[in-house]
């Protein structure tokens, strides 16, 4: 059984699951998600891992913060793992979660033993049209007065639009992201893609000597599935694709993300 064990280092809300004395696995969520967003692999992964699910800033549990530049994320989240007094810890990003995570390994590669990164857009170039709901709700005029409205149901459509199969999505999530504010997810937005602009991911990793997995849908509807394999050039990097899935995997699939996830953090484990 896992623990359940919330804590607020760096201001930032953050769950513990699983023994602490366990291999460190660090989960950070896509844009306008929380920590909730992993609940349906985290008892897989649990029983061999201390698993940290932390809520970015303005997401979730986490109060707003003045700057949501990827870089400056990133520093935060290394603060939280100081704090925590946490090094070597195999790191996973779903989306722009990966950003964050990429930026992590940028700055203290001592933090980071390996990095997984779930349907993780790697270039503005990848990005594919998206649904009109999502391009209402970030317009202005329209955008803020309808995103102070949004239902539940209208969240979990949101939520449920990016997936290419029926999915469960949890009350706890749909009310995290109703908490996100319209002003946070623009700024969250903007800065995901001056990040991805100013380099790739796939180039920012190339230059890293640190074991990489990659899981990406192939019916992603926010990310060219084929992107995935821009990923490829990285040295000590793996891509599964994974058949007739979309953009959120840990919904979608979680029994096939928490396998992989189990054997790449084995993997990273042993290595020295």
């Amino acid at each position: 059984m896992s623990e359940y064990n919330p804590e607020q280092p760096q201001g930032m809300h953050v769950v513990h699951d699983g023994p602490r004395g366990a291999p460190p696995l660090l989960l950070i969520h896509g844009s306008g998600f929380s920590g909730a967003c992993w609940s349906p692999v985290v008892p897989a992964v649990a029983g061999r891992h201390h698993v940290i699910r932390v809520d970015l800033p303005g997401c979730g549990q986490s109060p707003p913060a003045p700057s949501y530049d990827v870089p400056v994320q990133a520093g935060r989240v290394a603060a939280m793992l100081d704090d925590l007094g946490l090094r070597r810890v195999i790191t996973v990003g779903h989306s722009s979660g990966g950003y964050i995570a990429a930026a992590l390994a940028e700055q203290r590669p001592d933090l980071v033993r390996s990095l997984a990164l779930i349907s993780t857009g790697p270039s503005p170039d990848a990005l594919l049209a998206q649904p009109l709901l999502l391009r209402v709700l970030l317009a202005p005029p329209l955008g803020p007065l309808l995103w102070s409205r949004r239902s539940d149901a209208m969240i979990r459509r949101g939520i449920g639009g990016t997936c290419a199969r029926p999915v469960d999505i949890p009350d706890d999530l749909v009310a995290d992201v109703r908490g996100t504010t319209y002003r946070t997810f623009r700024m969250v937005l903007r800065s995901n893609t001056a990040y991805i602009a100013e380099r790739s991911v796939s180039e920012r990793l190339a230059a890293l000597e640190v074991p990489m997995l990659v899981i990406f849908g192939t019916a992603d509807r926010r990310w060219e599935p084929s992107s995935a394999h821009q990923y490829d050039a990285v040295p000590n990097a793996r891509v599964e694709l994974l058949p007739g899935v979309g953009h959120i995997p840990m919904f979608e699939a979680p029994e096939t993300t928490g396998e992989l996830l189990l054997g790449f953090t084995a993997t990273a484990a042993d290595d020295p």
